[in-house]
């Protein structure tokens, strides 16, 4: 398959799209960003690389970070993450206080906010520095030691992240909370800070792809077990609301960030990420979203 013209056709067909979404704005150092670029990338798993446009421009990865800090919190403690986590889609914004009221403080999943700041949680309490084992784990995936945080975006969303406080702070109240809310949030702001390309993206997270195996460090990150529920998970809870819509229309199980990732798997097969900084109403990438449904309606190829 010719995947060179296939990421060129798209690129093309999405063009339209260009300038009808908005980059997000209530992190300041993210309403800087220029919404015009657009990257792809595309990892086969036998190791083959395509990339299109603006796929060696880093950006932040915001939520697209909560897939690894799960990843981590998985091989530290296993399905004891269930107990302060749950699995089901929220069907309320990322940053909703509202379910962590009904639910006494255990959040829905661990890809909204409230969920990814408990996974935080445990890591502050496995891990002796839980930063430089982030940090770390990325850049060996990576096979990349220039990633690194985003001084300039941490600061910038510890310095309006009020919601996120507060998220923690009530969660704190309920017990689900074991560390200072301080320690959480300072995890939380830098890794949703780490900055990396469509290139860097489609390596980390090609352990997915290829069912818990990191072929480029021949290591296993996880079971072929976990493997698969960490999939299952991106494709019902991985789009924020849009999740549902998303399976429908790409067919792919996906993880996005409000920096205008997204990254997405076809286990077995592929790895694949989007990078265009202009969001739609759910918060995700607009023309990602539709960069990756012509993919696999151009290739036929999909997790169904």
């Amino acid at each position: 398959m010719d995947f060179n013209k296939i990421l060129a056709e798209i690129a093309e067909e999405t063009k339209y799209l260009q300038g009808k979404g908005k980059v997000a704005n209530y992190i300041p150092a993210l309403a800087q960003v220029d919404g015009n670029q657009f990257g792809m990338a595309l990892l086969t798993a036998d190791g083959e690389l395509f990339e299109y446009g603006d796929s060696a421009v880093n950006f932040s990865l915001q939520s697209v970070s909560k897939v690894l800090t799960l990843t981590i919190a998985f091989r530290e403690i296993g399905t004891v993450v269930w107990e302060r986590v749950g699995r089901e889609p929220s069907g309320n914004p990322f940053n909703s206080l509202i379910q962590l009221e009904k639910e006494k403080g255990i959040p829905r999943n661990p890809f909204i906010n409230a969920g990814a700041l408990v996974i935080s949680d445990i890591l502050c309490s496995a891990l002796e520095n839980p930063k430089e084992y982030l940090l770390d784990f990325v850049q060996k995936r990576a096979q990349n030691p220039l990633i690194k945080y985003d001084e300039v975006v941490a600061i910038s969303e510890k310095e309006h992240g009020y919601l996120n406080v507060a998220l923690a702070n009530y969660m704190k109240s309920f017990g689900n909370i074991h560390n200072t809310p301080e320690q959480i949030l300072d995890l939380y702001f830098n890794q949703c800070s780490l900055s990396m390309n469509c290139n860097d993206l489609v390596r980390v997270f090609s352990f997915i792809a290829n069912r818990g195996f990191d072929s480029n460090n021949k290591e296993r990150i996880l079971s072929r077990s976990h493997s698969k529920r960490l999939s299952s998970l991106m494709l019902t809870c991985g789009m924020y609301d849009e999740s549902g819509d998303f399976a429908f229309r790409v067919g792919m199980s996906g993880k996005s960030g409000v920096g205008g990732g997204i990254v997405a798997t076809i286990p077995g097969k592929l790895t694949m990420a989007v990078w265009s900084p202009e969001l739609n109403s759910f918060g995700n990438s607009l023309r990602g979203v539709m960069a990756l449904e012509l993919f696999t309606t151009k290739t036929g190829m999909s997790i169904f």
